[in-house]
């Protein structure tokens, strides 16, 4: 089951304002490590979600002109 890129972002969010809020720099820094990587999930999300919907376009584009050109 892939997740969204809204589902990312918040995570990373949510990260980033245990960082800020972090007492310790342990735990200060595997906070800002795991904002960094729920930022990069995000991104790869957000490609995955633009990949899909242009090749839904292109195969849109394609069924239109088989049909055109079948009637």
């Amino acid at each position: 089951m892939s997740q969204s890129f809204e589902f990312y972002d918040e995570r990373a969010r949510e990260a980033a304002t245990e960082a800020e809020n972090a007492q310790l720099d342990m735990v200060r820094e595997r906070a800002l490590r795991a904002e960094k990587t729920w930022r990069g999930l995000a991104s790869q999300a957000k490609r995955v979600e633009l990949d899909r919907a242009k090749a839904e376009q292109v195969r849109a584009e394609r069924r239109a002109a088989e049909a055109e050109a079948a009637g």
